[in-house]
């Protein structure tokens, strides 16, 4: 049996990758799953044209409002990492409006299809700022209004890194049920690595070029401030990375992103290393647009290994 998957906010396709399955990370093989990629949408072009340069089908660049219920095809599961900005905590100027937000308001676009084609299940990702947002009164409304829509509602804090990913990243999944059974059937997969994280070293590339690296001017600059913010944020490459953000596309030493010291000089991650870090296979492709839009892309996904646990405890309870 074959499970058709629609994709709202599919951005450079991490969600995607991992439910298809079917890749390699870190000497490791995640097998295939039984499902078939029949709908993509994001409105972000650059993150669309790494995504369509990754997969034999290809997504649209498209804002969900505007999509068609009737363009969808009959699908089993609809996916939607719906947009976070509004709920990150790294999001103070402004303040986290969250559930008020025109984008904190895209989710009600996951209801709409889910209340017209109504499709088995449904994934839905997002940050851990979501719990607390709006004074932890825009979590409990998005549940009721998935359950409104006619689905059994579970939901699991999980971080990345206790799945064999080398980076610290707390997202929250929703995962919904038409039938009850299913509901009942389903548990969240265990952690994994929680014990033995990967470490940040695992991913790092040799021979860095210069364009990496932060001036001399920057690191003075970031020193001479250093003792009255919590920046500068250089990792232990023998632990997991910090979260990393499509904030990478702008990152300076005076910012909340992770950066590395390397014998004595700060530098950047590459966007492969970023790409790395959130565990997507070495023979994704990136280079089909600017590297700004690259770490953007990166930045913004959902770890696909991360994703591919998920995933795999869902095909459990359709196989048993």
């Amino acid at each position: 049996m074959t499970l058709n998957v629609t994709s709202f906010f599919c951005g450079c396709g991490g969600m995607d990758l991992g439910i298809q399955g079917n890749f390699n990370y870190l000497k490791n093989f995640y097998k295939k799953h039984p499902t078939k990629i029949v709908y993509a949408a994001d409105f972000d072009s650059y993150a669309t044209t790494i995504y369509n340069n990754n997969f034999s089908h290809k997504c649209e660049t498209k804002d969900v409002r505007k999509v068609s219920d009737k363009d969808i095809p009959a699908h089993d599961i609809l996916l939607g990492g719906f947009p976070c900005q509004s709920f990150s905590i790294v999001a103070q100027n402004p303040p986290r409006l969250g559930i008020k937000d025109e984008k904190g308001q895209l989710f009600f676009e996951m209801c709409r299809i889910l209340q017209t084609k109504k499709p088995r299940f449904f994934i839905a990702e997002n940050v851990k700022g979501l719990l607390s947002a709006n004074k932890k009164k825009a979590f409990p409304l998005i549940i009721k209004h998935f359950e409104e829509s006619g689905y059994f509602v579970k939901w699991k804090l999980l971080n990345s890194a206790d799945f064999g990913v080398p980076q610290k990243r707390e997202r929250v999944f929703i995962l919904g049920f038409k039938n009850e059974k299913d509901y009942q059937k389903f548990s969240f997969p265990e952690a994994i690595t929680k014990e033995n994280h990967v470490p940040l070293k695992t991913v790092l590339q040799d021979n860095i070029i210069e364009k990496y690296y932060f001036s001399d001017r920057a690191v003075e600059g970031m020193k001479r401030v250093q003792h009255k913010m919590n920046k500068g944020r250089s990792q232990n490459i023998e632990l997991p990375c910090n979260t990393i953000s499509a904030h990478l596309s702008k990152v300076s030493l005076n910012s909340t992103d992770p950066v590395l010291l390397e014998d004595g000089k700060y530098r950047r991650f590459t966007p492969r290393e970023a790409a790395n870090i959130q565990s997507f296979p070495d023979d994704f492709h990136l280079e089909s647009v600017s590297e700004n839009r690259q770490y953007r892309a990166i930045g913004n996904a959902v770890p696909p290994v991360l994703m591919w646990h998920v995933s795999n405890s869902l095909m459990d309870i359709i196989t048993t």
